[in-house]
């Protein structure tokens, strides 16, 4: 993935997983969303959010222990 911001600065970072990202990797993200909601109730509890701002560093913390992604900034 590449991020852009409007100044001209970028980001690249990597995002790999352990199987197919169709359905193998996608089914244990979203397993592993669900656990960290399950795990830590008081995120998002104020409206309406999406998967990243909600959850950030509490899901990719458990999706690389847990489900075989792993997440790199390369530049």
């Amino acid at each position: 993935m590449v991020g852009e911001h409007t100044d001209g600065r970028s980001v690249r970072i990597n995002v790999r997983g352990d199987k197919d990202p169709s359905y193998g990797s996608n089914s244990k993200m979203i397993a592993e969303s669900a656990v960290c909601l399950i795990k830590n109730p008081d995120l998002g509890a104020s409206g309406i959010w999406t998967t990243a701002p909600v959850m950030g560093a509490e899901l990719i913390e458990r999706l690389q222990a847990n489900a075989g992604l792993t997440f790199a900034i390369e530049s």
